[in-house]
């Protein structure tokens, strides 16, 4: 290795980075290149990388921005393999950066070097075969089983403290700043194959490839569970849009679904990631949500049942064997139901009462919970908790504890880094939510894969043709619903009638009782401007509906946008929903599913995935919402037919794919209608550009 911009100036980055590859006692030579020493900490110094007479493999660079580039080309003749530039002052700060960064990524291009960074504050390895802290750090954490990546080099300084602190291990460290070359993507690729690593932690800001991402990620969850925290959940990252699905799709929920379709745990704060990964890392995956709690305070069990109702876990009835031998064990003023409550006992009690729950087929997990009173010391609880770990862990159940107040491995106890080990938690609220994270986990991991699927009753070179043929700006109704016909989209029949005798034809030919709707390129949002008429019965309705509709337009000086009026057969019962497209910058096409009609956006009760959907994920879009109780028959009501809905969205992920020039596709209400019976498109809206 070497380190270019090594100092002899202590406080400075050079100075910290080098002392660092030296204190962690790298194993291989570390060489400082600077041409104003001689020596820095008793070893020789080059003036130039290019004056060194071994091979390079990584170079670390902490110069300043402006002579950066000069480094890396000297880098790039002396045949190094990969570099790491920690200097700022290159896309972060500006137009100028942006361009000399640009600069940087071409030269490491022409030589095939590696780039980390620019703007970060480097990488580690804790492999003692390797031993590599070429980072600012002033901690170096235990060797450990979770890998970590952040987009922020300041966090990066907080996580690894934390992490030293806490006694969580970590395989490796990455801090990837700009991602200029090396991304989470790149790291992810590595993980995925390190047997040193078996849980991945992401503190991301940005994504660079999505699809990428939800691709790797894929192929990495079904064994090796990654917990990441995204910042930006702000509604500041809402953007404007015209549509219901534009602006239902927030940023936000975007990543939801990023993270969702990848089988990725999602966290929002730096304490829960490390908690997740932590019970990940060292205990086994839950096998269900049956969980036992053992503590000898009243007050923390029934906050402990709180939390685990509200986090989906069961606390069930125990095995009448561990009944009985909880009765001779404890004594008779102890509460054995669950939570147990095993009051002012010490630690033998602890060990029996976790020996007969560990042996309880009705329970899945256990927390334990202990508030050190006079009389027992917590030292000799910890010990019995740690000397139980190794039976838990043989039969599969993951076991967690709160010495309340206290966080880290349980205390009291000597755990060599990496070791597997009982996670301790400051309060139960905090070890409810790991474990429940952790049961998520499991079941991520159990799931089959989703596939792509090869929808008949396509007409691609007709909807290519209406797409073609259209200019930008919201598509006319009637070429709205050819294109929901040429995806084998049902809809309802609609006519477009230019004036009042028309609709009037229109009406008696399709059949009343019939919906009038006005058509208009510029307003979206028919009912908010009386654009619609229900349940119209006879022409003498229609004739009033249409005047009364034309007069409200007209009275606001609107009238002119109006081209024409459509007219439907009345749609009928059924559960209203919405689904939709909408092209985001970052993520690319995303699908809509939610409940439907006025009150869409008020409700908020949606979710999107990144196209393309797999059967897998339209079967999650249409059970992840809470309108799928309607779906699924509500109150006595017959449930909806659930698999054309979810054919639904995979015809519209094949629009999506297919047609680039949508921007925004509404189709609200749809109407699912009883089991076996479909549903129809009630209304629907399309932006070209």
């Amino acid at each position: 290795m070497a380190v270019i911009g090594a100092s002899r100036r202590e406080g400075s980055i050079g100075h910290k980075i080098f002392t660092n590859l030296l204190d962690s006692s790298f194993r291989g030579p570390v060489i400082p290149v600077n041409p104003k020493a001689d020596a820095i900490s008793g070893v020789k110094t080059y003036s130039s990388v290019l004056d060194i007479p071994e091979p390079v493999d990584l170079a670390v660079i902490v110069v300043p921005a402006e002579t950066v580039l000069p480094m890396v080309e000297g880098c790039g003749r002396k045949g190094v393999k990969a570099v790491i530039v920690i200097s700022a002052g290159f896309a972060e700060s500006g137009v100028e950066g942006i361009e000399l960064q640009e600069k940087l990524t071409l030269i490491c291009r022409h030589y095939g070097m590696k780039l980390v960074g620019p703007n970060c504050m480097g990488v580690m390895n804790t492999d003692p075969s390797v031993n590599l802290n070429a980072t600012f750090s002033h901690v170096f954490p235990p060797q450990g089983k979770i890998a970590m990546a952040t987009d922020s080099g300041a966090l990066g300084l907080v996580i690894l403290e934390y992490a030293s602190n806490l006694g969580i291990g970590l395989s490796n460290f990455a801090s990837v700043g700009n991602r200029a070359d090396v991304s989470s993507n790149d790291l992810l690729e590595y993980w995925r194959d390190d047997p040193g690593t078996s849980a991945i932690m992401l503190y991301l800001e940005a994504f660079g490839n999505p699809k990428n991402f939800i691709r790797l990620a894929r192929s990495i969850s079904p064994n090796k569970p990654i917990i990441a925290l995204k910042s930006g959940r702000s509604s500041a990252g809402s953007r404007a849009a015209a549509s219901h699905t534009g602006a239902l799709a927030t940023v936000d929920v975007a990543v939801d679904a990023l993270f969702a379709q990848g089988g990725i745990l999602r966290v929002d704060n730096l304490e829960r990631l490390f908690d997740v990964a932590d019970i990940l890392s060292r205990q086994p995956i839950p096998r269900g949500s049956r969980v036992a709690v053992l503590t000898n305070g009243g007050g923390p069990g029934a906050l402990t049942a709180d939390a685990c109702a509200a986090a989906g876990l069961e606390l069930p009835s125990l095995a009448e064997k561990t009944l009985q031998g909880l009765k001779a064990l404890l004594p008779a003023r102890a509460s054995l139901g669950n939570p147990i409550d095993i009051t002012d006992v010490g630690a033998p009690e602890y060990q029996g009462a976790l020996r007969l729950l560990a042996a309880d087929n009705n329970i899945d997990a256990v927390i334990v919970i202990f508030i050190p009173p006079v009389f027992a010391c917590p030292e000799d609880v910890a010990a019995v908790i740690r000397e139980m770990e190794p039976e838990f862990r043989r039969r599969g159940k993951p076991l967690l504890a709160s010495f309340m107040g206290k966080r880290g491995c349980v205390p009291g106890t000597i755990m060599p880094p990496g070791a597997a080990g009982v996670p301790s938690f400051s309060f139960p609220e905090a070890a409810v939510y790991a474990l429940a994270r952790a049961r998520d986990y499991g079941l991520i991991r159990n799931q089959p894969a989703g596939r792509l699927v090869n929808l008949p009753g396509i007409d691609r070179g007709k909807a290519r043709r209406i797409v073609e043929s259209a200019g930008d700006g919201w598509l006319p109704a009637k070429s709205v619903f050819a294109l929901l016909t040429a995806y084998g989209i049902k809809s309802m029949a609609l006519r477009f009638a230019e004036d009042l005798d028309a609709a009037i034809g229109a009406a008696e030919d399709i059949g009343y009782p019939v919906a009038l709707k006005l058509d208009s390129a510029t307003i979206v949002h028919k009912t908010e401007v009386g654009g619609v008429a229900l349940d119209i019965g006879s022409s003498e309705e229609l004739r009033a509906a249409y005047h009364r509709m034309l007069g409200r337009l007209a009275a606001v000086g609107r009238a002119a946008e109006v081209r024409g009026v459509t007219v439907q057969k009345m749609a009928g019962e059924g559960v209203e929903l919405i689904a939709g497209i909408t092209r985001d910058e970052t993520f690319g096409p995303l699908i809509l599913f939610g409940l439907g009609g006025i009150y869409t956006e008020l409700f908020e009760d949606r979710t999107l995935r990144i196209q393309p959907l797999t059967d897998k994920d339209a079967q999650e879009m249409v059970r992840s919402v809470r309108a799928f109780k309607l779906l699924e028959g509500f109150r006595g009501e017959p449930p909806a037919d659930v698999p054309a809905v979810e054919e639904l969205l995979l015809r519209l992920s094949a629009m999506a794919e297919d047609l680039p020039r949508i921007k925004e596709l509404d189709l609200n209400p749809i109407r699912a209608f009883t089991a076996g019976k479909s549903y129809t498109v009630v209304d629907a809206r399309i932006l070209i550009e």
